[in-house]
């Protein structure tokens, strides 16, 4: 089975805000030809937010995103197609940490009236699924680097980044959730 990994970054603000009110600002993501890996391809682009399209402070300080990233960059109805492309007609199964990516991918594709492969439903939580592996609560990606004994590598609240550490977690765990 072939795997699409990946790793959202989006605008957010540091007091309240409704999850419908954040955009796709950069999209990370690896593939696995297989649960063990390795990466074959990476895939990384930002995206223009249109309904906020100034970042907040806190959003810039959390990402390191900078607005001349996201000012530079095509939006989500560009995007998107060029992340379909990159992903191939092949099966795959798309895996995220979490829930919170698919979530926003549904979101997005709704503001831009743009229609989710259903090939996406084909999800799985690697955070739940380390959880259950491991018989721990859910945690975050750094806490389950630290348990595996790996090193966070670059900036944590990075698509490509995060999405990379992610793949080293997934390397480990896909294959026990092939035999399941």
């Amino acid at each position: 089975m072939r795997y699409v990994l990946v790793d959202l970054e989006a605008t957010c603000w540091e007091k309240g805000t409704s999850p419908a009110r954040m955009e796709i600002i950069e999209i990370g993501a690896v593939m696995l030809d297989a649960a063990a890996g390795p990466v074959a391809r990476e895939f990384s682009q930002f995206v223009k937010p249109v309904a906020e399209p100034v970042l907040s402070d806190f959003c810039t300080r959390l990402t390191s995103i900078r607005q001349v990233d996201v000012d530079g960059a095509d939006p989500f109805p560009v995007v998107f197609p060029r992340f379909l492309d990159w992903i191939g007609s092949e099966e795959f199964l798309l895996g995220s940490w979490g829930a919170y990516d698919l979530k926003q991918f549904r979101t997005d594709c709704a503001r831009h009236r743009m229609e989710l492969p259903a090939a996406f439903e084909r999800h799985v939580n690697l955070k739940q699924e380390f959880a259950a592996w491991k018989g721990i609560e859910p945690c975050g990606m750094k806490h389950a680097l630290r348990v595996l004994g790996l090193p966070l590598s670059g900036t944590h609240h990075r698509a490509a980044d995060d999405v990379r550490n992610i793949a080293r977690i997934a390397q480990q765990l896909l294959p026990m959730v092939e035999r399941r």
